[in-house]
């Protein structure tokens, strides 16, 4: 009888509310311009799978890398007028805004050396400036130390992007550990969790929250299948344990 008593009260725990994410800060739903949404289409459909998944804000967040993506802010804002054109056309009730993923190429490191202005979010009248990037998966980058420093030194509060996909990190948490320490914000991809990427990401993003060491959680969507992914992944124990976090998604609902 106790142990069938404990079980409701652990059934109920694990189905209690908790406060909902209210901003993806990390997608790719603009349209044309990288390797997430192609059409307009694409981007309506991905938004209403966010938004029925309870998100109330999007950030849409292009790849910026100088071989590829030499995405701008005229062409990101160009983008982000015509998808909230058509949201208003459709009737969808939801905030989209944009900034962008940038890779820490040379191209990046020469906007940052020359302090010119980059794509940041966070909103208020005292902007949190957060600068979204990434890095190479498979080999270290040798950059790192400069371009926080330099990113820092700008005003930005740099978030790395998904630090539980980088395979130099698997067998290294200590250099994981003195970036966050230095004042680099991580963001984990929600899909992680479910081992979607593999489940070596999944054992370092659920160490990583086990650490406190996740400051967003961002739904990284390219397309639909990450939308149906995530799904599950709201259902996951560890994306309630994040949920506990401070995370920071939510200061940026105004």
């Amino acid at each position: 009888m106790l142990s069938l008593f404990r079980k409701k009260i652990r059934d109920r725990e694990a189905s209690s509310p908790v406060d909902a994410l209210k901003v993806d800060m990390h997608s790719h739903i603009l349209p044309g311009l990288d390797d997430g949404a192609e059409t307009m289409e694409e981007s309506l459909a991905l938004v209403e799978s966010l938004k029925k998944l309870g998100f109330r804000k999007l950030i849409a967040t292009p790849h910026v890398m100088g071989d590829f993506y030499r995405n701008s802010p005229a062409t990101v804002f160009s983008a982000l007028k015509e998808l909230r054109e058509a949201v208003s056309q459709r009737g969808m009730d939801i905030q989209i805004e944009a900034a962008a993923e940038y890779y820490l190429d040379e191209w990046f490191m020469d906007r940052l050396r020359g302090d010119q202005p980059l794509l940041s979010f966070g909103s208020g009248p005292e902007s949190a400036r957060y600068l979204l990037f990434e890095i190479s998966y498979i080999n270290p980058t040798p950059q790192l130390a400069e371009a926080v420093f330099l990113m820092r030194s700008s005003g930005y509060r740099p978030v790395l992007a998904h630090p539980e996909r980088y395979l130099y990190f698997y067998d290294d948490f200590f250099r994981l550990k003195e970036l966050f320490e230095n004042g680099v914000l991580f963001q984990v991809n929600i899909n992680s969790l479910t081992g979607y990427y593999s489940k070596t990401a999944q054992l370092l993003a659920e160490k990583l929250i086990e650490n406190r060491m996740v400051n967003f959680l961002g739904s990284d969507c390219h397309a639909r299948r990450h939308a149906e992914v995530l799904a599950r992944a709201q259902t996951q124990k560890y994306y309630r344990k994040a949920l506990a976090l401070d995370l920071l998604n939510n200061s940026l609902y105004v």
